[in-house]
C-alpha cells in the first residue's frame, strides 16, 4: 500500500471550485487590462509598424543577447552558490548542536527580512569604504546569494521535516552514522520532494537579477534601458524585454509543474496492515 507524502494538504472539492472561479476571474481581469492597454497604445500610435520594425534588425537582438547572457550568468552563479549555502544552512538549523542551530536560524531569519536592494547598496557603497571593492558581477551575485540561500535553506528543511522519522531510525538501526543517514537516505528523498519548489525559487532568483542595473552590470534589463535611451522606443523595448523574461520564467514554471506531476514523487511505501490474531482476509495465504 502507499500513502501520499506532501508538503501541503491537497485541496478538497470546494477549495478546487474556489480556485477555479478565482482563476477565471483573474484571467478575465488580466485580459481586460491588456485590452485596455492595447487600446491606449493604439490611440497614441505606439502600435504603428514603424515603431516595431527596428526589432527585426539582428544587431538589436545581438545587443540584447549580451544582456541575456549576463542575466543567465548571474542567475547560474547565484543558484549554485545559493543552493550549496542553503543546504549547509538547512543542515545546520536541523543540527542537534544548539549553537550551530542558533547561528543558522539567526542567519536565515535575518537574510529573509533584509531587502535584497539594501544588500546591493551595501556592496556598492558600504564595502568599498572598507577597502573591499568586488567586480561588478559579484556586487550582484553576492547579495543575491545571501538572500536566496535563506530561501533554499527553508525549502530543503521543509523537505527533510516532511519525511517520516522512520527513515532516519531505519538507517541508524543498520549501523549508519547520522551523517551517513542524512547524506544517503534523508537528503536524496527530501531534495526529490522539494524539487518543484526549488525550481520555483529559481524563477524568483532570475527576476532578481534585474537589480543588476543598480551596479551597472550588463544584464537584460540594463541593456534594455540603454537601448531605449538610444532608439527612443521605450515601450517597445521594454515589451520585448518583458516577453524574453516571460519565456524564461514560463519555461522554469513549466519544468516545476512537470516535476510536481512526476510519477511516484509524492508516494512512499508503508507497511501493509496486519490482521488481528485469529483473523485472515479472504485472499491471505494460509500457513501450512
Amino acid at each position: 500500500m502507499t500513502s501520499p507524502l506532501s508538503l501541503y494538504d491537497e485541496p478538497g472539492p470546494r477549495t478546487r471550485r474556489r480556485i477555479l472561479i478565482w482563476s477565471i476571474v483573474s484571467a478575465v481581469v488580466i485580459l481586460g487590462l491588456i485590452t485596455l492597454a492595447l487600446v491606449q497604445f493604439a490611440s497614441k500610435g505606439q502600435l504603428d509598424s514603424d515603431r516595431w520594425l527596428p526589432f527585426l534588425d539582428i544587431a538589436i537582438w545581438e545587443y540584447l543577447g549580451v544582456g541575456l547572457l549576463g542575466t543567465l550568468q548571474a542567475a547560474a552563479l547565484t543558484a549554485v552558490f545559493g543552493f550549496v549555502l542553503g543546504l549547509l544552512l538547512a543542515l545546520g538549523r536541523l543540527s542537534r548542536v544548539r549553537w550551530i542551530s542558533w547561528i543558522c536560524t539567526a542567519y536565515i531569519e535575518i537574510a529573509r527580512t533584509v531587502p535584497v536592494l539594501l544588500l546591493i547598496y551595501l556592496m556598492l557603497f558600504g564595502l568599498p569604504q572598507l577597502g573591499l571593492n568586488f567586480p561588478v558581477l559579484w556586487k550582484l551575485v553576492i547579495p543575491l546569494t545571501i538572500a536566496n540561500a535563506a530561501a533554499f535553506a527553508e525549502i530543503i528543511r521543509a523537505g527533510v521535516l516532511a519525511l517520516p522519522r522512520g527513515q532516519t531510525e531505519a538507517g541508524l538501526s543498520l549501523g549508519m552514522t547520522r551523517w551517513q543517514v542524512d547524506r544517503k537516505v534523508v537528503l536524496p528523498q527530501a531534495l526529490r520532494f522539494v524539487a518543484p519548489s526549488l525550481v520555483v525559487q529559481l524563477v524568483s532568483l532570475l527576476k532578481d537579477t534585474s537589480l543588476g542595473y543598480i551596479v551597472a552590470f550588463t544584464e537584460l534589463l540594463y541593456r534594455g534601458q540603454v537601448l531605449s535611451s538610444f532608439n527612443g522606443l521605450l515601450i517597445q523595448t521594454f515589451v520585448v524585454v518583458t516577453v524574453i523574461f516571460l519565456a524564461l520564467n514560463g519555461g522554469l514554471s513549466g519544468l516545476a509543474a512537470r516535476l510536481q506531476k512526476r510519477p511516484g514523487r509524492r508516494r512512499l511505501a508503508t507497511p501493509a496492515k496486519v490482521a488481528p490474531a485469529g483473523l485472515t482476509t479472504p485472499n491471505a495465504p494460509v500457513d501450512r
